[in-house]
């Protein structure tokens, strides 16, 4: 069983993701941390974000350990992730990576869930389940400020409300796999939900998904 969880950032996709792959027992695959791990490599190697070439390398050599950057959930690696996972030939490199992984999820596990942005349109369109998590964008702006102001009391609130504008359209509008919700998605509005009640409207939602 493969279950795809698409939407933008601070919808709540990513606690959903995690709680559905416990309580399954699946394998879970945040494929937006790929395109993090990208970004923060970029910084650190100071590669321009407009070097397509010198990416893709970087794509081609992610190893787990990556994904443990400790600033890979920092404003200036999201902001970072954005503009590479705007790049064709990155998210090409990455994309038999999330393929392999739903179609033989590791630790021999039964199934697997993948959130991202373009799982049930582009890298899992086959997928058993597909759910599409949203919410405003002032409650997404909220999540992600009262997230970050834990680790840095500074952070402004419109600061992170202007960029997750920003992340939102060109997420929208890059050319290649663009955000959207599949067209046999089913869309969960969190915005006045409670992290309970999104995971049981999910269970529900997938009790009902009929293997394809």
């Amino acid at each position: 069983m493969i279950i795809a969880i698409d939407g933008p950032a601070a919808a709540g996709k990513g606690t959903l993701a995690r709680r559905l792959a416990a309580h399954f027992d699946f394998a879970y695959l945040d494929s937006g941390a790929l395109y993090r791990a990208v970004g923060a490599k970029a910084l650190d190697q100071k590669v321009d974000l407009s070097d397509v070439e010198a990416l893709v390398l970087l794509a081609s050599g992610l190893i787990a350990e990556d994904m443990a950057h400790p600033h890979l959930r920092t404003p200036a690696v999201s902001e970072a992730a954005s503009k590479v996972a705007a790049l064709t030939p990155v998210r090409v490199a990455l994309k038999d990576f999330q393929r392999n992984f739903a179609d033989s999820p590791p630790g021999l596990k039964a199934g697997a869930v993948l959130d991202g942005r373009d799982i049930g349109t582009v890298i899992c369109p086959y997928a058993t389940c597909k759910l599409f998590i949203t919410a405003n964008q002032n409650v997404r702006a909220e999540r992600r400020w009262l997230e970050l102001r834990d680790k840095d009391p500074s952070v402004i609130y419109d600061r992170v409300f202007n960029d997750l504008v920003v992340r939102d359209e060109r997420d929208e509008t890059r050319e290649d796999s663009p955000l959207k919700p599949a067209d046999d998605a089913v869309l969960i509005d969190t915005s006045t939900l409670t992290a309970d009640a999104v995971f049981e409207q999910a269970l529900l939602i997938i009790a009902s998904s009929k293997p394809r």
